[in-house]
């Protein structure tokens, strides 16, 4: 799964929990369940304005328990690694950044940038004979780059060809032109087309 889509999930998760929390705290603090005639389920927390969240007993009950300190201080180093792990891998670079071009035999100051190599691929891709559309997005490190291809093929193409054809050509050309082994995965769909009526 892609990072962004990890990121998407799990601010969408949050989001929904908060969410659902500030409004149980907003229902019970203008005591909407009164006001609409609602019966909350048995042990629903904040069901009027005058509720609080956590009762004296909730907040003493385990005062005394030799394990609670421990536990607590435990739960909440957990959470700020996770934390940090997750805002690490956010800093962590996901793509390589500008190529040198020629690889081993660099030309001095000379970089091509990774918009200009993927868009470079996708045009070459577009040209293949199949192909209707094709877009490309490079991943990876700057010592092993990838490139992810999403092509669209026309509905008479057959796939194999068309990825033998992306292999000896834009792909190729990339890896000549970089001086790197260039690993690609390709994303093939179909045109949609309007499905015709028979009279």
């Amino acid at each position: 799964m892609r990072k962004s889509a990890v990121n998407r999930t799990l601010l969408a998760v949050l989001g929904i929990v908060l969410l659902g929390g500030g409004l149980l705290i907003l229902a019970g603090g203008f005591d909407l369940y009164r006001r609409w005639r609602m019966t909350p389920p048995d042990g629903w927390p904040l069901t009027a304005p005058e509720d609080a969240l956590l009762t004296d007993a909730d907040r003493t009950r385990w005062t005394g328990q030799g394990w609670w300190w421990p536990a607590v201080i435990a739960f909440l180093a957990v959470v700020v690694l996770l934390a940090l792990w997750w805002l690490l891998a956010q800093l962590r670079r996901s793509h390589p950044g500008p190529l040198s071009v020629g690889g081993t035999d660099e030309v001095e100051g000379v970089e091509l940038r990774e918009g200009a190599l993927s868009e470079a691929v996708a045009a070459d891709a577009r040209q293949l004979s199949g192909v209707r559309q094709a877009r490309a997005r490079m991943t990876g490190s700057s010592r092993r780059p990838e490139v992810d291809l999403d092509l669209t093929l026309m509905t008479s193409s057959d796939p194999g060809p068309v990825l033998q054809a992306l292999y000896d050509g834009p792909l190729e050309r990339a890896r000549q032109s970089t001086g790197r082994d260039l690993t690609a995965r390709a994303h093939l769909g179909a045109t949609k087309h309007k499905a015709r009526r028979a009279e």
